[in-house]
């Protein structure tokens, strides 16, 4: 009887444990979820502030462009100003865009998901369809389960190969996209590789 109500007390404690940790990642879960989306209203305010700097700009070249009788012309040095601020806004939308992208890659560990990196099968495989004579640099890529193109070229920027999801569609025709097949091969193409 004792080792009964024993195993019954192991097995009751291993449930609550569980269940304890289901609840603490659902909360990590949505703590990361709410933190990204202040991320993306935050790019968004900068996005709409960029547009009014541009606007401005475009007014004051307009202005300058005047003939020097009108007394309410920008001078050089507040066009200089005014395209530092932008640039200034430029490189905190581009910060907050690296923000989002670490918290979707936290947000994707704490789900059990991986990004999983691009396995290289070959520096030197020529394109599909390459032009005549000529042989593009580049690598062979076999699509897994889940993957997005722009993942896939994120993961081979992150080892150094210079690539966009443009120059991947480019360097593969009649590929979809937005409907990858699992265990299809594709060519990543790297301009960088000699």
């Amino acid at each position: 009887m004792r080792k009964i109500s024993f195993w019954l007390f192991i097995l009751a404690f291993t449930l609550c444990a569980a269940h304890g940790q289901d609840a603490a990642t659902q909360e990590q879960i949505g703590k990361l979820s709410g933190q990204i989306q202040d991320l993306i209203e935050a790019r968004d305010i900068q996005i709409k502030r960029n547009a009014e700097l541009e606007k401005e700009i475009s007014e004051l070249r307009d202005k300058v462009n005047q003939p020097a009788a009108a007394n309410d012309s920008a001078s050089r040095e507040d066009l200089k100003k005014l395209a530092e601020k932008v640039q200034e806004i430029d490189k905190k939308r581009q910060a907050d865009n690296e923000q989002i992208l670490k918290a979707i890659e936290k947000l994707a560990k704490a789900g059990g998901g991986s990004i999983r990196k691009p396995a290289v099968i070959s520096n030197d495989a020529p394109t599909p369809t390459p032009a005549p004579g000529v042989k593009q640099k580049g690598y062979d890529y076999e699509i897994h389960s889940g993957d997005t193109l722009s993942a896939i070229a994120k993961a081979y920027r992150d080892q150094g190969v210079k690539v966009t999801t443009t120059q991947i569609i480019a360097a593969n025709p009649g590929l979809n996209p937005n409907s990858l097949i699992a265990g299809k091969k594709i060519f990543i193409p790297d301009a960088n590789a000699k």
